[in-house]
């Protein structure tokens, strides 16, 4: 991929464009929901925790960003703006959601287009665990990565294992639903066994459960250097 980087003014239009998909996209929701597609309100990122994700990764600084579940786009969007602002060379935000164009109908890849991100995304429509094998043996290394696809224990546990080897160490891991017992138990054997250090304060205002209190988006920094521990040192992690 070419380099894109842009003058300060083009780039500062730029956000602001970005921005205003996301504003309208909050206000008024998705251009359109396909018929018997999935509800907005309950599978969007709330915009409050898009703006966290966002100041989380312009403050790490990163330029390269791997996302699994598209949807409605609110997340990718936030995820765009982060790196429009970081002024990376060749900013990189791989999209990975095998129902964009069935479940969705399209729709989030359409918003990030008008909000002109699709210069620096690329979509994957295949599902997560078979596309992240190939680009961990491409040796692809992004900074951060954002997880928030199937929400069956196998898959989420697939999905981390090859992240943890395509985030680079030192790197952050943004995983969504957290508060559920699928999701929270895949994670916890990363936290358990390989090192990855969850970030308690790192979206401290972020939505929570009203009943439990647990937070809905955990952070997770991956250990530098990369942890290989012998299979006899396994630990329960649930």
């Amino acid at each position: 991929m070419n380099s894109i980087v842009q003058p300060d003014g083009v780039a500062g239009e730029w956000q602001h464009r970005v921005a205003a998909v996301r504003r309208e996209l909050s206000e008024h929701g998705p251009p359109r929901i396909p018929d018997g597609g999935p509800d907005f309100a309950t599978v969007t990122l709330p915009e409050r925790d898009c703006d966290q994700v966002r100041d989380l990764l312009v403050e790490e600084r990163v330029g390269t960003v791997v996302e699994i579940g598209l949807a409605y786009a609110s997340s990718a969007l936030a995820i765009g703006e982060a790196l429009l602002r970081n002024g990376s060379r060749n900013p990189r935000h791989v999209l990975i959601d095998p129902f964009q164009y069935t479940a969705y109908d399209g729709v989030g890849w359409e918003l990030l287009r008008r909000a002109g991100l699709d210069d620096i995304a690329e979509l994957v429509t295949e599902p997560s665990q078979r596309y992240l094998p190939r680009l961990a043996d491409a040796g692809f290394v992004a900074e951060a990565a954002f997880v928030d696809g199937s929400h069956h224990f196998h898959n989420v546990f697939v999905d981390l294992h090859f992240l943890g080897h395509i985030v680079r160490p030192g790197g952050i891991v943004v995983l969504d639903d957290v508060w559920w017992p699928s999701v929270g138990a895949a994670v916890a054997y990363f936290e358990t066994n390989l090192g990855w250090r969850a970030i308690p304060d790192a979206l401290a205002d972020g939505t929570a459960d009203p009943a439990s209190g647990r937070r809905r988006i955990g952070v997770y920094r991956l250990p530098d250097p990369r942890s290989r521990p012998d299979f006899k040192e396994f630990r329960p992690f649930c």
